[in-house]
């Protein structure tokens, strides 16, 4: 049975509790879940919440390493949900071109663009560039892409005027330090 699978990291850097980075997308995966009982799918879904993301993608890594062959062909997607409640936020896809990973990638791409498209919602592409767990993923020929709302980066002047929010200002000015709390 060929599955689709979502995943997010459970861990946070020492400096921190991790609340956005990554309890948000924890709390996605789970809003998923929940949200998911409403509706029939015909193939599996897997869920995962990663351990070791800060320190080097160790939990994903090591899930996607130690895969059959066969067990890696039944995974048709990997979905990755890091850092989704930043307060200075953009809603920002995953720039996942078939050109440069596995195909599939960017149709999962479109998928979120027209999702934010049909709600009337703006967004912003930004690098697929292997800062997460879908990193082993794509490595391993398994079709990738994501969502987040922005981590150290600067917002932009386009950004505010799409977002609202504080152009020259981190996304989450608590990003990997100590105030990435409940307060934050």
């Amino acid at each position: 049975n060929n599955c689709v699978m979502l995943g997010g990291h459970s861990d946070s850097v020492a400096e921190g509790p991790g609340i956005n980075d990554d309890g948000s997308g924890s709390l996605t995966l789970l809003e998923v879940a929940t949200q998911l009982t409403n509706y029939h799918v015909n193939n599996c879904v897997r869920f995962a919440w990663w351990a070791g993301e800060e320190e080097g993608l160790l939990g994903s890594d090591y899930y996607v390493s130690v895969l059959s062959p066969e067990e890696n062909l039944k995974i048709r997607l990997f979905m990755d949900y890091d850092m989704l409640a930043s307060p200075n936020f953009a809603y920002q896809v995953y720039n996942a071109t078939n050109a440069l990973n596995p195909v599939g990638s960017e149709e999962l791409r479109d998928l979120y663009t027209v999702f934010y498209t049909s709600h009337g919602l703006n967004f912003t592409y930004i690098p697929f560039d292997g800062r997460s767990d879908y990193d082993a993923f794509i490595r391993h020929g398994i079709p990738g892409g994501g969502i987040a709302t922005g981590a150290e980066g600067v917002k932009t002047k386009a950004e505010q005027q799409m977002f609202g929010g504080t152009a020259g200002d981190w996304y989450d000015p608590c990003y990997h330090q100590l105030c990435d709390s409940l307060e934050n």
